[in-house]
């Protein structure tokens, strides 16, 4: 499994003219290698070869790693950089890491000044972006989980308890149901806090008429999920049910078009036209989705920018929104495996709007 994912990134540093790469994302390191440390301000990096003589650079304090390429060890009082600068190829282009800091790769540069530096990210965000069965399977499991807390944490909700405690709640069921860790801090949102996409839960208490953003996700074996449901405490305004069902038809739309071979981007003007006819468009303010996998948000988005197709395997979110300021928001969101001949939801909890409370 491991030598295939690494050999899909050996063949993305070949079509960008490198033989060499220098990978220092925790994640990526072991989505290549298995091996997971956290290094914390310590160098970690994964240096890949065209000819197969990898390296891990590791700290001494570091686990010792089940792999079969040369280990390089120091410690902290050791110059690091120096090291791995007398390991790499000094007279041919470097491909870097988006994630690796100034403070290994200005010292490196100086230490080989022949050596051009290229941004070579996408050879292993690429290669993550197209999940594999067994990762399939990981995020499946995940967004179970997160249908699970969902449904519970709708079933519980009473008027007058705090955003914060609804938020608490989720969190305690996230580790009833044994996951690793919260993907993200859980944002509930009652009435006008809704407008603000990403607001903060607070001491905000529930009232007849509001509505409630839940947006939650927790991480279950590494593999992350996310999902938005919007509720109603009580009868809603018909204004505010009308403008949950546009948006929940946006998000119906875009995931009706997913497939192989069709343009992100394409998805997005589907969802944002469609809000926009509604006399709404100005209100929808973020991107269609984002990719997901080890962390919440990775590279790759579905956007009027991402002239990108679809390829099976990519996982990714379908999340549009209203949000009018100081007064309502609504967002309805799913994660969305492409398949080969189209795509798997993976969120089952119902997406029309109900009262709860």
């Amino acid at each position: 499994m491991y030598q295939a994912r690494i050999d899909r990134v050996l063949q993305a540093m070949k079509a960008m003219g490198l033989e060499q790469m220098i990978v220092s994302d925790p994640d990526s390191i072991w989505y290549l290698t298995g091996y997971y440390v956290y290094p914390f301000e310590r160098l970690f990096a994964l240096y890949l070869r065209a000819d197969g003589a990898h390296k891990l650079f590791l700290n001494r304090m570091f686990p010792v790693p089940e792999a079969p390429w040369e280990q390089v060890w120091f410690s902290d009082t050791d110059d690091y950089v120096a090291i791995l600068a007398q390991h790499v190829d000094a007279d041919k282009p470097m491909g870097i890491d988006k994630e690796w800091p100034a403070r290994f790769l200005l010292p490196l540069m100086a230490h080989n000044p022949n050596s051009r530096c290229v941004l070579a990210s996408a050879c292993v965000d690429d290669a993550r972006a197209c999940k594999d069965e067994t990762e399939r399977e990981l995020m499946r499991r995940s967004s179970q989980i997160n249908d699970i807390v969902m449904e519970r944490a709708s079933a519980w909700i009473r008027e007058g308890m705090t955003e914060r405690e609804i938020a608490d709640y989720i969190v305690s069921q996230y580790a009833a149901e044994g996951c690793d860790a919260m993907a993200f801090q859980p944002i509930v949102s009652f009435g006008p806090h809704a407008a603000d996409p990403h607001h903060e839960a607070d001491q905000t208490r529930l009232k007849a008429g509001d509505c409630i953003v839940i947006d939650m996700g927790c991480r279950k074996d590494r593999y992350c999920s996310d999902m938005t449901r919007t509720f109603f405490c009580g009868t809603p305004d018909p204004k505010y049910a009308a403008i949950h069902d546009l948006v929940r038809e946006a998000n119906e739309l875009a995931e009706s078009m997913i497939r192989p071979g069709v343009k992100l981007c394409d998805l997005d003007k589907a969802a944002r036209d469609h809000i926009a006819a509604a006399g709404y468009g100005e209100y929808f303010t973020h991107r269609l989705g984002h990719f997901i996998g080890q962390t919440e948000h990775e590279q790759g988005d579905v956007s009027a920018t991402a002239d990108v197709e679809a390829r099976p395997g990519m996982i990714f979110s379908i999340e549009p929104g209203v949000y009018l300021p100081d007064e309502f928001g609504v967002r309805v969101e799913d994660l969305v495996l492409v398949t080969e001949n189209g795509c798997e939801i993976l969120n089952h909890v119902d997406k029309h709007w109900k009262s709860v409370g």
